[in-house]
């Protein structure tokens, strides 16, 4: 990869922005495919409110696109899609790349990376973890309220010099980074959270604050968080029951946070059930876990989902 690669962000919703916003705050070179906020950021520019600190990026200082076809080649393609368009995958990423690109994942749940590995090739494939509170307030305005952390991993592999670059290189734009040595375990753990705040919160239609303001919110979700625990285990990654409470103690600082499932949900989109709370339930059938609390999860969204 070359010392200062160009970037392509697939996918610029409120993770995409942020990250890419700042990579491109600090000077790199980054091109954004962009949908409906395409015509505004391509005459107004990016408005970022972070607690990290707020920054704007001028129209003249952005790379925006409609069309991948559109962009240059990239050194390193971000997927920052919801995995409900994962079936694009071929459509959006192919023509951004050449011999050497490698492509980031940092989308939510499980089989991102094998569904980019099938097209692309394993040895292209690094996993991102981001652990943020980010949303999109209206075309062109981020607002990220918490956190900011990435977690990447090789898939299948253990740390690289091209994963140490790209840590390097979010580390001194203003993204907190680290590099995974076991990717899998990652993503289980991630999944600790996810499973119950994004499924809770489409179900209910409530923030994270009203799901722990009570004794019997964190009672479900720490009850959710057990079984995504024991799933994870029967899998073969390594997970600690200590993280259950971490995940309960952090959430309780986070205030009024809408989850991305939520805000689909409400939104009348289509939410990312499949890789969030689908497939942790088809291993822990596979393996023959008991996850009654998170079946039935799985049940009133499909519910939620089929109500037009």
């Amino acid at each position: 990869m070359p010392r200062k690669p160009c970037f392509a962000i697939v996918g610029a919703g409120a993770i995409g922005c942020y990250y890419g916003g700042r990579l491109a705050e600090h000077g790199h070179d980054v091109h954004f495919l962009m949908r409906s906020d395409y015509e505004h950021v391509r005459q107004h520019g990016l408005s970022i409110k972070s607690h990290a600190g707020d920054f704007e990026l001028a129209a003249q200082q952005l790379h925006v696109y409609k069309s991948s076809r559109e962009m240059p080649k990239a050194d390193v393609v971000i997927v920052t899609l919801k995995t409900t368009a994962n079936g694009q995958f071929a459509e959006l990423i192919a023509p951004l790349l050449h011999e050497g690109t490698t492509v980031v994942t940092l989308q939510n749940g499980l089989g991102n990376e094998q569904q980019l590995a099938g097209p692309f090739g394993a040895e292209r494939v690094i996993g991102g973890l981001a652990f943020v509170c980010v949303n999109r307030m209206g075309p062109g305005d981020i607002r990220h309220t918490d956190y900011g952390l990435i977690k990447m991993g090789e898939f299948g592999r253990g740390i690289s010099p091209r994963l140490g670059q790209l840590c390097e290189i979010f580390n001194s734009s203003k993204v907190p980074c680290q590099m995974l040595e076991d990717l899998a375990q990652g993503r289980w753990e991630k999944l600790i959270w996810n499973v119950p705040f994004n499924g809770l919160g489409a179900a209910m239609g409530l923030t994270t604050d009203r799901i722990v303001g009570c004794p019997e919110g964190i009672a479900l979700a720490r009850e959710i968080m057990q079984e995504v625990v024991a799933t994870g285990r029967s899998a073969g990654v390594e997970m600690d029951d200590a993280h259950i409470e971490q995940n309960i103690a952090r959430t309780l600082t986070m205030g009024p946070y809408r989850s991305s499932m939520q805000i689909d949900a409400e939104m009348g989109r289509e939410i990312e059930l499949d890789a969030i709370i689908g497939q942790p339930l088809e291993v822990a059938k596979e393996h023959a876990v008991a996850t009654p609390t998170m079946r039935m999860l799985h049940q009133l969204l499909c519910i939620r989902a089929s109500v037009k």
